[in-house]
């Protein structure tokens, strides 16, 4: 009996017609394992992964290679995005096993869940090396008969070997080792292509937002620009600046739809892996938006816009949340929907307009992607923006009408939280109202939705329904980001609030005990390991998330309690800062806030007062790593008292607490540690305070 129907995953509800026996993770799997005396056979993936459709199209939906499974093994399948701590104590043994992981995972444990045989894809038939699934399946099986004690005492092993990893705390890293960090990666830099190391390239998203913090610490200056030569990426801001006009004008970024695809297949950002991930895309359009702020690139812009409107688009669900991510696939072939050929480009814009395309797109007749088809890429800014413009609708209206790719529609809570937190950045710095509606909308169904009466936070929803799986360490960091964010944008103290709910929550339930963070609560379900990964990968880890969530709530109340967990957790960013900064982007990021104070910025002001607003926009445009900003109106008792730290009880925003206004004139105190410069009124005079570009 397949038991997935029910599922909220749309993963898991792929395989519900599968002929395996598919069970979802719980007691009921184990036990039943227990009961017949056989292994569990583990199988990790998500709805998005071009390569769990393939295994399970030659597999999971072959009816002898079911019933083999069926009769030798418990079989429970798994989405990693709704059970990512399952997910990381497994693919930590699948490292460890194969020195390699990816989707789909699959492993071998025993009734009570210790991993003794781990892998990835396995294919139909040999293949380069690799066994047949079948041979697998039969190889286990027969090793679990006859060589059991053997099996048993090799899986407490590894238990034991992976329990034993460790994380010593520190200190965080100041300014020498982030400029050594910045250092490495200007090694790894690929001086060809931009980005680091080589093929596949991934979007070094959380890299390039330390990378952006570490240049407004070092004072460096825009270049020439993107377009000069490669060699000239020698600062911090160069390598941000050419990597992200590569990734924009490559077949990475969609250039009809905007957003971008989850990675490269090679080093040249050409020939993408099509799925588009909802985490790639928010953390891209904040980075962007960061670029454009401290630059003025209008690429930058274009890019915010763009990707702020497929999130939109594409991805909004009926809820007022952003689903998890598109497929790569559509009518079963990767990139079908995104690829052009030159005929098909004649065929909708006639031949003089469909030719100036290719060459615009670099579609070429060979193709640069497969079966003569092309990524569009985007070498140039086309001199006719007219046309450009024109080209672009006509071939997009076109491409509406092919099928399109699959949407996984459930709801991710930590995911939404990075999107709210970008959302609302560039609504207000764009001046885009709906941008910042929808971040506030977003924010609404996970306080209505995701988050219990005790507080606590569960990871998942879809169709309005709340999912089973409780949330983990980057749910609360990433949702607290995201409040925090809308604190600074609308200046309502309820976010503020909500914040700290859940920080408080971090503080209670996921600490080690010696400054770091487990990623699961002390309460969760208990796996063989207690999963603690502190290095940043596609999205920030746990630990990172958490620091500069905690950093920015403690500036904004006074509480050395948050500000002093934000330090402690960013000792491992220290530790990988000169061995493998890639791996700690974020962390840097964080590191960065905290060696600038963060600058706290409060704004004072009576709501309907154009002054007020002027220096709000402005303190939000502030290039200062990790600048906090609140507004509000001005504190009748600023003239009798001084600003008090920690929690208000009645709704204020402890920073602006007993601020008022200057000469009856709104005004912004900067402060650090909420000790404040004298008041400023002036728009021009806060600009050149916070450095920030141009004085609108």
């Amino acid at each position: 009996m397949n038991r997935l129907a029910n599922a909220t995953s749309p993963y898991l509800r792929q395989h519900a017609d599968n002929p395996v026996d598919w069970h979802t993770w719980g007691e009921e799997a184990f036990a039943q394992a227990r009961e017949r005396d056989v292994p569990i056979l583990l199988s990790v993936g998500y709805s998005a992964c071009h390569w769990c459709h393939v295994m399970a199209h030659e597999s999971f939906e072959d009816d002898t290679t079911a019933a083999y499974m069926n009769e030798h093994f418990v079989n429970i399948k798994v989405d990693r995005e709704e059970r990512p701590d399952v997910d990381a104590v497994y693919m930590e043994a699948t490292q460890a096993m194969t020195g390699q992981g990816g989707w789909p995972m699959t492993c071998f444990l025993t009734p009570t869940g210790e991993p003794f045989y781990c892998g990835t894809y396995f294919p139909p038939t040999p293949h380069h090396g690799l066994p047949s699934f079948a041979q697998v399946l039969e190889a286990v099986a027969r090793t679990w008969r006859e060589r059991r004690e053997e099996v048993v005492q090799s899986a407490g092993s590894i238990v034991a070997q992976l329990a034993g990893t460790g994380f010593p705390s520190g200190r965080a890293p100041g300014a020498d080792r982030l400029d050594t960090a910045v250092e490495v990666l200007r090694h790894d830099f690929d001086l060809r292509n931009a980005g680091f190391g080589g093929a596949p390239k991934f979007p070094p998203s959380m890299v390039l937002e330390f990378l952006l913090r570490a240049a407004v610490r070092r004072g460096e200056q825009p270049g020439p620009g993107p377009g000069a030569d490669a060699d000239a990426a020698d600062t911090a801001l160069a390598m941000v600046e050419q990597t992200c006009d590569r990734m924009a004008r490559g077949g990475m970024y969609d250039q009809l739809g905007g957003g971008f695809a989850r990675y490269s297949v090679d080093a040249g950002w050409v020939v993408p892996h099509f799925e588009k991930m909802l985490y790639d895309n928010a953390l891209l359009l904040r980075v962007y938006l960061h670029w454009w702020r401290l630059t003025g690139a209008p690429l930058a812009e274009r890019v915010v816009r763009e990707t702020a409107d497929f999130l939109l688009r594409e991805l909004r669900t009926p809820e007022g949340g952003f689903a998890s991510a598109l497929d790569a696939d559509s009518e079963g072939v990767e990139g079908k929907f995104y690829a052009w050929t030159p005929d098909q480009l004649r065929e909708v814009l006639g031949p003089d307009d469909g030719a100036a395309a290719a060459r615009t797109f670099a579609v070429t007749e060979r193709g640069t992607f497969e079966h003569g088809a092309s990524t569009l890429q985007l070498p140039r800014d086309p001199d006719d923006a007219q046309w450009f413009a024109e080209v672009r609708a006509r071939l997009a209206q076109a491409r509406e009408q092919r099928v399109r790719p699959g949407r996984d529609d459930k709801v991710v809570a930590a995911w939404n939280g990075l999107a709210i937190a970008a959302l609302a950045e560039a609504g207000a710095l764009l001046e885009v109202p709906e941008y910042v509606r929808a971040a506030t909308e977003a924010a609404d169904l996970l306080v209505r939705l995701h988050t219990g009466a005790d507080g606590r936070l569960v990871r998942t929803s879809r169709d309005g329904v709340a999912g089973d799986s409780p949330g983990v360490l980057e749910d609360y960091a990433d949702v607290a980001e995201g409040y925090l964010a809308l604190l600074a944008v609308t200046g309502d103290p309820v976010w503020l609030a909500r914040a700290g709910g859940l920080l408080d929550v971090v503080l209670d339930r996921f600490g080690t005990g010696d400054g770091g963070f487990f990623d699961t609560a002390d309460d969760a379900e208990r796996l063989v390991r207690r999963p603690q990964d502190p290095t940043d990968n596609a999205v920030p880890s746990g630990r990172s998330a958490a620091a500069g969530a905690l950093l920015t709530y403690a500036a904004l109340t006074g509480s050395e309690r948050h500000r002093a967990a934000a330090e402690s957790a960013l000792a491992v960013a220290g530790r990988l800062a000169d061995r493998a900064p890639r791996a700690a982007g974020w962390g840097l990021a964080v590191a960065e806030a905290l060696l600038a104070g963060p600058v706290e910025v409060a704004v004072v002001g009576t709501p309907d007062d154009p002054g007020r607003e002027r220096l709000h926009r402005l303190a939000l445009r502030s290039p200062a790593p990790g600048t906090v900003v609140v507004v509000g109106a001005p504190d009748a008792s600023a003239r009798d008292a001084t600003p008090q730290t920690g929690h208000n009880g009645d709704g204020q925003v402890p920073l602006l607490a007993h601020r008022g206004l200057v000469d009856d004139r709104a005004a912004a105190y900067v402060c650090r540690g909420f000790v404040c410069d004298r008041p400023l009124t002036e728009p021009a005079e806060l600009a050149r305070r916070l450095g920030v570009r141009g004085t609108t």
